[in-house]
């Protein structure tokens, strides 16, 4: 669906407006096969943006030295050469035709239609790729079948697909690719309150997929890591693990374990081995990120050389500096 979506999509987006649409990418639970829920499931697809012709993306950090938040602003610049051409062809379209078919010839730039500012906002992107998706909806072969119902949602494109009791909920996110890594500065909102519209959060979506796909192929039977997650996931639903810190679990024991030893047979051992490496991080109240400053990752998966340079980030840092919240963990465990 979304294939077919971007396909049309790219044919629709003829000038410089919105930014250029690169490859896509299953991102999450669901496209990875493991989703905890039977009801509900959000298909998530991630798609990569391009600077459209004569544009440039230049990331910055909002905070020097806080790689771990993960907090960016994509600055939009025109190539010197870009602006020389429109300089050139104003000046031509000023000389040869009058001002009200001057002003008919020029259309919307991206700084004036997704940016503030210099700055590519969150907020306007997903808004106009909104009303791009549902312009594109029409000559898609899925329209006759199905009714489209698009979700509100400020930093992506989320909609409901309907025909008869079956449903299905699909989240498009946006994202910026980090040089030629697979790593994203993405449209996903932040917890953090009062988020300026320009902020694009880290996403290490993309490589954790990537991840996984490399580890299916080594592992005998197939997909049985993924019931292990998919298990440990439902049983610690309602508490305050989420499913990033289980994933994340999982992710290092693929990383240090024999993946020969990921088989049905061995099913309680290797569900054991997930909960007590939970429990030992949870007692020295550390887990670190799993690509943080990570020596041991895939030579296939490709990380910004900051991101390998990177201290290892502890994901339970809230549990070092609360006493009361490490003892509720510990009860919740």
């Amino acid at each position: 669906l979304v294939n077919t979506l971007i396909v049309v999509a790219r044919q629709v987006l003829s000038d410089c407006s919105f930014p250029g649409l690169g490859p896509h990418f299953g991102i999450g639970s669901a496209m990875e096969g493991w989703s905890p829920y039977e009801e509900n499931i959000i298909y998530r697809v991630l798609v990569s943006l391009t600077p459209p012709s004569g544009h440039t993306f230049l990331p910055e950090l909002c905070n020097q030295g806080e790689m771990p938040e993960g907090k960016f602003r994509i600055r939009v610049e025109l190539e010197r050469a870009y602006v020389m051409e429109q300089l050139v062809e104003d000046m031509l379209c000023f000389l040869h035709h009058d001002e009200e078919e001057q002003r008919r010839n020029m259309g919307p730039s991206l700084l004036q239609t997704v940016c503030t500012g210099s700055y590519l906002d969150v907020q306007k992107t997903a808004r106009r790729f909104h009303q791009l998706v549902k312009t594109c909806w029409a000559v898609l072969p899925y329209s006759h079948r199905w009714q489209l119902t698009m979700l509100p949602c400020s930093c992506s494109c989320k909609f409901k697909m309907a025909k008869g009791e079956e449903k299905i909920l699909t989240e498009i996110m946006l994202g910026v690719q980090q040089g030629d890594s697979d790593i994203f500065m993405s449209s996903q909102a932040s917890e953090a309150l009062f988020t300026p519209s320009t902020t694009w959060t880290l996403s290490c979506a993309v490589a954790e997929a990537k991840f996984f796909e490399l580890t299916t192929r080594h592992v005998p039977d197939g997909s049985f890591h993924f019931r292990c997650l998919q298990l440990c996931t439902r049983i610690l639903v309602r508490t305050g693990f989420s499913k990033y810190i289980l994933k994340t679990v999982v992710m290092h024991l693929l990383n240090t374990t024999p993946l020969s030893g990921w088989r049905r047979t061995h099913f309680l051992e290797r569900l054991d081995d997930i909960m007590r490496y939970l429990c030992h991080c949870l007692e020295e109240k550390r887990l670190d990120h799993f690509f943080f400053g990570n020596e041991k990752i895939p030579e296939e998966i490709v990380l910004p050389p900051a991101l390998q340079r990177a201290e290892p980030f502890n994901l339970f840092q809230h549990l070092a500096q609360d006493p009361d919240a490490h003892e509720q963990a510990m009860c919740e465990f």
